[in-house]
């Protein structure tokens, strides 16, 4: 079992990384799945595992235990073993949630990253006690760092506010960040104001050196606002359908900080990416699938119940402007034309 982080977590773009299945079967396609973590790593763009995207609640133990291996073989063979792994790992119960972890390392998983399950959230809602003693024996059992992961909209309204992650992230030190699907800008500055400081670090020190505590943004619709607040990038399901011009945008919003020539140029980025964001949001994850099908030739549809995009929507969505747009930065970027 790991007992340590080598492959450190740093600032910039991950991607939730969809599950790809065979269309008959249902099975496991690891090869479309490997080819799809090789593309977005030579973007610059690190993989989640058995996130929302990735359909983590269709999956067994033990495919997502095969997922992390194959990532990890498919990483290292092409020469990136200094990318770390993020796997979902929440789960119905804490219980679950810990034995998920402890698998999720034993796999090969650097960091877990973790969603309250919203099936009591009429329960848990309210309850700030129990949630924050969720993610407290979460991080305290887990031998990986494990990012909190907030998402009203995937566990039945269940919001974190500002405070409590912020108490997670002084009291909890095998806590590594959290991922603000909530979309809270606010929020967002608010928790940078703490774990950004200079002082945090030697104030409240990691269980793992190699896992600060990141604030990351689970859109892309703020890369460049939450870089001047000293954001740390974003976990966001587009970069599966442009990784070079999203990493694009995390690097000059970051470089405009120091040299405010390069803000125009990351303002463009922005309000293409965050158009194309809000469009292709709507689709979810079989929009996503469709995208990643027309343009680079896997991507095939959901595990059942969810169902594949209607043909209408399939098109409005390719033909949108914003998608369009999207789709003409991202073959500028990679050299793609």
């Amino acid at each position: 079992m790991a007992s340590s982080v080598v492959r450190p977590l740093q600032p910039g773009i991950y991607a939730p990384i969809p599950t790809f299945f065979a269309p008959e079967t249902e099975d496991l396609d690891l090869q479309s799945f490997s080819s799809h973590i090789i593309r977005l790593a030579k973007a610059g763009v690190k993989p989640l595992l058995s996130g929302s995207m990735g359909e983590a609640h269709h999956l067994s133990h033990a495919e997502r235990a095969a997922l992390i291996k194959t990532a990890r073989k498919a990483l290292d063979d092409a020469g990136f073993t200094s990318i770390p792994i993020i796997a979902g790992t929440g789960a119905g119960s804490t219980r679950e949630t810990i034995e998920l972890s402890i698998e999720a390392a034993d796999a090969g998983a650097d960091y877990a990253i973790v969603i309250c399950s919203g099936y009591f959230a009429g329960a848990l809602a309210g309850n700030r006690k129990a949630l924050k003693a969720f993610w407290t024996e979460v991080a305290e059992k887990s031998p990986i760092p494990v990012i909190i992961y907030n998402y009203p909209g995937a566990s039945g309204g269940i919001d974190l506010d500002s405070d409590l992650i912020t108490e997670l992230a002084i009291e909890s030190p095998n806590i590594a960040g959290v991922k603000l699907t909530c979309g809270n800008v606010g929020k967002l500055t608010r928790i940078t104001a703490t774990v950004s400081d200079p002082s945090f670090a030697s104030l409240h020190p990691r269980k793992n050196p190699y896992a600060p505590f990141l604030a990351l943004g689970g859109f892309t619709d703020f890369v460049l606002p939450s870089a001047f607040v000293d954001a740390h990038g974003a976990i966001t399901g587009l970069a599966n359908v442009a990784p070079f011009a999203i990493a694009k945008l995390f690097e000059l919003s970051e470089q405009s900080k120091k040299d405010t020539s390069l803000l125009p140029e990351a303002q463009r980025l922005q309000g293409i990416i965050a158009r194309a964001d809000y469009t292709i949001a709507k689709t979810s994850i079989a929009g996503t699938k469709f995208l990643l099908e027309k343009l680079y030739g896997y991507g095939g549809s959901p595990r059942k119940p969810l169902p594949p995009i209607e043909a209408d929507a399939a098109t409005a969505i390719w033909e949108h402007p914003h998608t369009v747009e999207l789709v003409r930065l991202e073959r500028e970027l990679s050299g793609k034309l």
